[in-house]
């Protein structure tokens, strides 16, 4: 865990927090007013105030209110400018008003079961005890409107100027109610800057098999913000070290392994982080910026294969062959028990699988035919590739990282180059299956596919050639393969007397 940070001032958390409260005031101060003439009460709460509190409020605003769903459904008919059901059977409308974003919930009081993957909904009467059940002692004030009145129970300011992660409830009673908070604190922990209380942390590490009653769904989510967070390592850390990390994401704690019989430690664990570091600080080398959760899975996984492919050399060395493809594998695997979408799974793993191919290139070595592969291979995923590639340097010898960075900038160039002579993010053969079929007098199947692929290789080989040089070596081709009947097309039927 990292060194609790520099703490703040109460003053100047109160400063920042009614600097933001007045900017929001036109839109909170209405909404306000139409919730209190309805007789309900409303306030401002949870990340809204923290966010404040913090400077960093945004135009997303949370409300909870005594009013039950259908009654806020119509205090707010009308005056947003749209309104839909977030989740009506969690108590919650949202709305937009003059480009803020706002979700009002009703006070809730609900739990876990000890059983279910599902919390059960229930209702509350009031601001302190919905203040209560929330996971956090930052995320459990409010700002009771149109007063404005602070309504802050169990210390969450003075944690935000401690910049401390603390529950409200005991934390064994907080994460029985929902394990998925123990994820959240070390999200939160990333997203902060804050340190974790040592009670929280301890109830962390005992409780860590109860993670096991949440959904995958909810995991790949709070996994998924954790990793978009600016400090993803100090909340992985800590998913680590509690032994939660070893419930939800397996791979990582395997990382730390010994490299030989005498027990020195080869620290891929430590190397993944810095990797992930390292692609972060990257980031801004993608066509859209960051941050990016496909590249970040990728940097943080693309070891994982390590621990099966380990190998002691006579010696004393230590071996990890084909490690990037097992890492693959390995990757697509959790990822899917994680729910994760399809896409990005396969992004995720292809990135791992090629991850070590540039480690062949050497001193530039390559054909310009073994340059169209690696674009060809990596595709769309080809500037994340290159972010992960030079991201993987993490020696501490000056002189070769600068050599490995030198040589991948001499490939990037040749790629550069080559995609301007060649289109190379396009290659595909110049002739296409209608083509192929037409100049062999064949019908769709099998033998089209070949073609294709034969035609692919060459072009990949020797770059453009033509049209006319691509059906005289297709035709080449074609003669020295095994010729079946039911690739030929029929004869032409005669035309009706």
């Amino acid at each position: 865990m990292t060194e609790r940070p520099e703490p703040t001032s109460l003053a100047q958390a109160q400063r920042r927090a009614v600097r933001q409260l007045m900017r929001v005031a036109p839109v909170v101060d209405d909404l306000a007013v139409r919730f209190r003439r309805a007789g309900h009460e409303i306030a401002l709460v949870g990340g809204s105030v923290r966010d404040a509190l913090l400077d960093q409020l945004g135009s997303d605003l949370d409300f909870a209110t005594s009013a039950r769903p259908e009654e806020t459904r119509r205090v707010l008919a009308g005056w947003a400018d749209s309104l839909w059901d977030v989740g009506a059977k969690f108590g919650t409308i949202g709305v937009e008003k003059d480009g803020y974003r706002i979700e009002v919930t009703t006070y809730r009081a609900d739990a876990y079961d000890p059983d279910s993957r599902k919390p059960e909904v229930s209702y509350g009467d009031s601001l302190h005890a919905d203040l209560r059940r929330r996971d956090f002692t930052v995320n459990a004030m409010a700002v009771l409107l149109p007063s404005p009145e602070f309504v802050d129970p169990y210390g969450g300011l003075a944690d935000i100027a401690a910049k401390l992660i603390r529950t409200p409830a005991p934390p064994e009673s907080s994460f029985s109610d929902d394990p998925l908070r123990m994820m959240r604190a070390a999200r939160f922990a990333a997203q902060l800057g804050f340190a974790v209380d040592g009670a929280v942390v301890a109830a962390m590490t005992n409780m860590a098999n109860r993670i096991s009653i949440v959904s995958a769904e909810r995991v790949r989510d709070e996994l998924a913000k954790l990793l978009l967070t600016l400090r993803p390592r100090t909340g992985l850390t800590l998913l680590v070290d509690t032994g939660l990390a070893e419930r939800v994401l397996p791979e990582l704690p395997a990382l730390r392994m010994e490299i030989d019989e005498h027990h020195r430690h080869k620290n891929v664990y430590e190397h993944s982080l810095v990797v992930l570091e390292q692609a972060i600080a990257l980031e801004d080398r993608l066509p859209e910026g960051g941050p990016d959760l496909v590249t970040r899975l990728a940097a943080l996984l693309h070891d994982i294969g390590k621990p099966r492919t380990r190998r002691f050399e006579p010696g004393g060395g230590v071996s990890f062959y084909h490690h990037d493809a097992v890492g693959a594998k390995l990757a697509r695997k959790r990822l899917t028990a994680l729910r994760f979408p399809k896409t990005i799974v396969e992004e995720v793993a292809t990135l791992v699988g090629l991850h070590l191919r540039f480690h062949g290139y050497g001193g530039g070595e390559w054909t310009d035919s073994a340059v169209r592969r690696y674009v060809r291979d990596a595709g769309p995923l080809l500037s994340r590739l290159h972010m992960l590639v030079r991201a993987d340097c993490t020696t501490r010898n000056q002189r070769k990282a600068l050599a490995l960075q030198r040589a991948y900038d001499d490939l990037e160039e040749r790629i550069a180059r080559l995609s301007a002579e060649e289109e190379l993010a396009a290659i595909r053969p110049e002739l296409d299956g209608h083509q192929i079929m037409a100049i062999l007098g064949i019908r769709p199947g099998p033998a089209v596919g070949r073609a294709y692929r034969y035609l692919l290789e060459l072009r990949l080989d020797r770059g453009p050639i033509g049209a006319d040089a691509a059906r005289e070596e297709l035709l080449r081709w074609w003669a020295g393969q095994p010729k079946g009947a039911s690739t030929e097309l029929p004869p032409p039927r005669s035309a009706p007397e």
